[in-house]
């Protein structure tokens, strides 16, 4: 009998806490839900709204990529600090409000050796 393989949600949870230093409790305040739904969707017990899915899979990506550049305790520092880039908004916050794109066109001028 084979292993079942993890869902995408276990996956991305996983890479939100191991790549980007993100904790439960990070998880469960970007998603708007408590600390005990959060170890349901690790444990694969609950599966998140797929509007949440989505997003959480945004901020995954997003995470693989600074990962790139930053350690897991910078990348956690560069959700949550204010950028001139986005007019002094959060990047945790605007992929929470579904704008991912504009902290993607960040990293995309990063990639081109651009001012971050």
């Amino acid at each position: 009998m084979s292993q079942a393989q993890p869902r995408p949600v276990v996956q991305f949870m996983e890479r939100l806490q191991q790549t980007g230093g993100l904790k439960g409790t990070d998880i469960a305040n970007f998603a708007g839900v408590s600390k005990a739904t959060v170890s349901r969707w690790a444990s694969g017990q609950k599966t998140p709204h797929p509007k949440t899915q989505l997003i959480m899979s945004d901020l995954a990506y997003i995470v693989m990529r600074l990962s790139e550049y930053y350690s897991d305790e910078e990348v956690r520092a560069w959700l949550y600090a204010r950028h001139p880039q986005l007019d002094g908004a959060r990047a945790i916050d605007l992929i929470h409000d579904d704008k991912s794109e504009q902290v993607i066109a960040i990293l995309d001028r990063l990639d081109a050796d651009a001012y971050l």
